[in-house]
């Protein structure tokens, strides 16, 4: 039976200001991506977060970014590579109280954000980032993009010892070289939920999705991803989680999957 996890990016509010609908989305996601306070939220809402994953048995991940918070983490930021390592670890750090906390593990690490795009095409960076939270916080999974622009990456992680997931966006759109459209293209960003469920169950059954000019773009898939700062994927989760169970896809978390 194929089996792919769902997850989410979440706890993205911020003092008085409220993003995504982190309390519903729960109860159809197995992982959640929580902010740690540089690209959105704040010890509240991490608090807050990790308790609604925990009484949803949703697993959870941390999601660092730059530090830029005007900007949500999505305007690229030319910094080295001993702040790049240590600013990761410092937001990992943040989170791992509030699982400690409520007596969770930290399931996975996921870059967000222009951060994470980055780091696509920076696989020594990446690896050596990877190799240092390891280090610090043991074995958790980290993610990246589950196109071909990754394939070497996922490769030399894997000799490593590194745990890679690999993730398909249903409600982003894809260049040719399967590569993530700039959210400032008309199009980048998919709103009807009808077709984020459709191009959800493609990306889980058929290993694959049409790029904006209709080129196939193969992948391969552990978890598909949906973002709580976007409305219709919210309510497109709901029907994407009640697909994939009709067509016969386990929907587990990415530790019982890596």
């Amino acid at each position: 039976m194929p089996v792919i996890d769902i997850n989410c990016d979440m706890g993205e509010s911020f003092g008085s200001y409220r993003i995504g609908a982190d309390e519903t989305v729960t109860k159809y996601i197995t992982s959640a991506n929580v902010a740690c306070g540089f690209h959105a939220s704040d010890p509240m809402v991490m608090e807050q977060t990790v308790r609604i994953c925990r009484e949803n048995g949703v697993k959870v991940g941390a999601h660092p970014g730059y530090p830029d918070l005007l900007g949500f983490g999505r305007r690229f930021m030319d910094i080295n590579k001993a702040e790049l390592v240590n600013y990761v670890i410092y937001q990992v750090g943040a989170l791992s109280g509030f699982l400690k906390l409520f007596d969770m593990p930290l399931q996975h690490v996921k870059l967000h954000g222009a951060l994470y795009n980055h780091m696509l095409s920076q696989e020594n960076l990446f690896l050596e980032m990877a190799l240092e939270v390891v280090k610090v916080f043991g074995q958790v999974i980290f993610l990246t993009l589950g196109t071909s622009k990754t394939a070497m990456l996922k490769n030399s992680a894997q000799e490593l010892g590194i745990k890679i997931a690999l993730e398909a966006f249903p409600d982003r759109a894809y260049t040719d070289d399967g590569e993530l459209l700039g959210r400032e293209q008309a199009g980048a960003v998919i709103h009807d939920t009808g077709e984020i469920a459709k191009r959800a169950l493609s990306m889980a059954q058929e290993r694959g999705i049409k790029s904006v000019n209709g080129r196939w773009i193969p992948m391969d898939v552990h978890t598909l991803c949906v973002h709580g700062d976007n409305m219709e994927s919210i309510a497109a989760v709901m029907r994407i989680h009640k697909l994939l169970e009709e067509q016969g896809i386990s929907i587990k978390p990415l530790s019982q999957i890596i």
